[in-house]
């Protein structure tokens, strides 16, 4: 389906951003691991980090389309700003959209939008990684009792993208020692939760990977989202919403490298002609078009699924339903990302593989994304679980 008038304009505000205030300055964020200090304001401004948020919360409710067409053009200017919003945006505000009381969205829901609080996930931890079966952060009642008491959080989260910056962080924990699990809303302002043990990662080097330590993090019943054993389905919506914003990020990510292969290759004389007139490189920009138009068009079949789950309806499981799509899309997008990153930084040549050149960090970031929210052999695993569900 094309994007309508009004998704083409605001891509194009997207576009605008990211070409004037991102990209300019994403080899010095990468080099200073760090981002901007006025990134997060400025992406409030422009609404961008309301996009999901519905209008009566204060934000800009998006349907799903035209959220994952920002998203690639935020990716296009700086995969790290990208990964960020793609977080705060994706799983978080859709777990509080979708499961929160009226009382949780009010609080949250609007300082989410005016970017007055950013949003984490704090679901992996050291030995189960991403799976919320075998999470060991706990989450017991205090003396008060089973009925309206609070709760009090112990563990450690790992590779909590964006920790310190956040002001509100979804963390799973145990609530009992069988199979309950359960989604907190954690203000990190409160006594216990620390960040520490930043990790030096290969690429999103400008977006902040840390540890979250809770130690008698004490929560009221009210951060309780849903009921104490919704953990689990709650953390497998929250990763199906989040393939399909990392399959949009990876987009954005091919998108650059081609931008950047098709401009060197013509400007680029080797035996008295721009190497663009050559088969071989010919060829390669093909291929490399190829993989950004089909993991474009996945990625937006995916977010149709996803637009589906807001919408009430739709299935969840299959090989037609929300969960097997976001793996599909966020397998292709993220290995597309790879593979053309790779071939940008062959056609550079030499210069491809110095800092100097876009296409070296671009190459950095594209890998990540094959990692994040689930590994692509996870990614495979989930696919052919839900081709083979019902046989």
């Amino acid at each position: 389906m094309s994007p309508t008038a009004e998704q083409l304009e605001i891509q194009s505000l997207a576009r605008d951003f990211a070409e004037g205030e991102l990209r300019p300055h994403s080899a010095d964020w990468d080099a200073a691991q760090a981002l901007g200090e006025d990134v997060f304001d400025s992406l409030a401004e422009l609404g961008f980090l309301g996009m999901t948020v519905p209008e009566e919360h204060g934000g800009l409710g998006f349907d799903t389309a035209t959220y994952l067409l920002v998203l690639e053009e935020l990716a296009r200017g700086d995969a790290s700003v990208a990964l960020s919003v793609a977080i705060h945006s994706g799983p978080v505000t859709s777990l509080l959209a979708h499961h929160g009381s009226e009382a949780q969205k009010a609080r949250w829901l609007p300082r989410l939008a005016a970017g007055d609080a950013v949003g984490a996930l704090a679901l992996s931890e050291t030995d189960t990684g991403g799976d919320p079966s075998s999470i060991d952060t706990r989450a017991r009642r205090d003396e008060a009792g089973q009925d309206g008491g609070s709760w009090i959080l112990d563990g450690e989260k790992r590779w909590v993208t964006g920790a310190s910056q956040a002001g509100l962080v979804v963390v799973f924990a145990r609530t009992d020692e069988e199979d309950g699990i359960g989604a907190f809303l954690v203000d990190t302002s409160l006594d216990g939760v620390t960040v520490s043990g930043r990790e030096t990662t290969m690429g999103f080097r400008a977006s902040e990977t840390a540890r979250l330590r809770l130690e008698d993090v004490r929560v009221g019943s009210d951060a309780l989202l849903g009921p104490a054993d919704h953990g689990r389905t709650y953390a497998h919506e929250a990763l199906d919403v989040a393939r399909v914003g990392i399959a949009a990020l990876s987009v954005g990510i091919t998108r650059a490298a081609l931008e950047h292969a098709i401009r060197y290759a013509t400007e680029r004389e080797q035996f008295g002609r721009s190497i663009a007139r050559f088969g071989a490189i010919q060829g390669k920009l093909a291929d490399m078009q190829q993989r950004v138009s089909g993991a474009r068009a996945l990625t937006h079949r995916a977010g149709e699924a996803v637009q589906a789950l807001v919408n009430g309806g739709g299935p969840r499981t299959g090989p037609d339903g929300l969960t097997a799509r976001a793996a599909v899309a966020k397998l292709a997008a993220s290995e597309a990302a790879s593979w053309v990153a790779d071939e940008a930084v062959q056609i550079f040549g030499g210069y491809g593989y110095m800092r100097d050149y876009p296409v070296e960090k671009l190459l950095r970031d594209a890998k990540g994304t094959e990692i994040f929210e689930g590994t692509n052999e996870v990614m495979r695993r989930v696919i052919a679980r839900e081709l083979l569900r019902d046989t």
